[in-house]
């Protein structure tokens, strides 16, 4: 499995999986190149419109693209991670800050991943997100009494499950427009979310940084 990483311009928490094995595809997207500067990262590519820095003279794999256009940076990025082979993306950067809605297309470019056969994991703070449709995921706990978010991402979720967790589920409906997977707990050593037909946004806590495990999905 080829991973890609992507260092945007947002809020930057930490690292929780570190590029360096054989294959790893790094990309900074626009100010995202400074994040990689402050923790000794040399990315593959720097790409986007240089709206948040000047384009970097000691860099030189570079591929600038138009203010207006359009993808967002970190999608330039997404799609041409899938260009070279990637199937499973870490992004960074791409939450916090004062741009709510970069968090937003963030999370739903979770979903443009899953649809091309990719997974992606989108790191805030002590938190990650993934996306999965018509699947299961199951997640181990790492944090006592540990934070579990499920949230609808398009018109209803059929066959919703949670089990592991303080609040189990069973063949439920979940909808955007009440967000009834909100503030669970991860209560057993694993969590298990499952939706038969439909799109959940999954969200869960991580340990701080200092006594963090290895993130832990299938």
């Amino acid at each position: 499995m080829k991973r890609c990483f992507i260092f945007a311009a947002g809020t930057f928490f930490g690292l929780r999986e570190r590029p360096g094995e054989p294959g790893d595809f790094v990309i900074a997207a626009d100010a995202g190149y400074r994040t990689c500067q402050k923790n000794s990262i040399v990315p593959d590519l720097l790409l986007g419109d240089f709206d948040s820095m000047e384009q970097p003279v000691d860099f030189s794999n570079i591929h600038r693209s138009p203010v207006e256009k359009d993808d967002t940076d970190t999608m330039l990025a997404i799609k041409t991670g899938l260009e070279h082979g990637c199937t499973e993306f870490f992004l960074y950067g791409g939450t916090g800050g004062k741009r709510l809605d970069h968090t937003l297309a963030n999370l739903q470019s979770l979903l443009y991943l899953r649809r091309r056969g990719a997974k992606g994991f989108l790191f805030d703070d002590d938190f990650c997100w993934t996306v999965i449709e018509d699947e299961s995921i199951t997640v181990k706990k790492t944090v006592e009494w540990g934070l579990l978010s499920v949230f609808c991402l398009g018109d209803r979720a059929d066959g919703v499950e949670e089990s592991g967790v303080q609040y189990p589920l069973q063949d439920a409906v979940l909808t955007p427009e009440f967000p009834i997977g909100v503030s669970n707990h991860i209560l057993e050593e694993t969590a298990r979310v499952a939706v038969r037909c439909g799109v959940l946004v999954v969200g869960w806590e991580l340990p701080p940084l200092e006594s963090k495990r290895p993130l832990s999905v299938r």
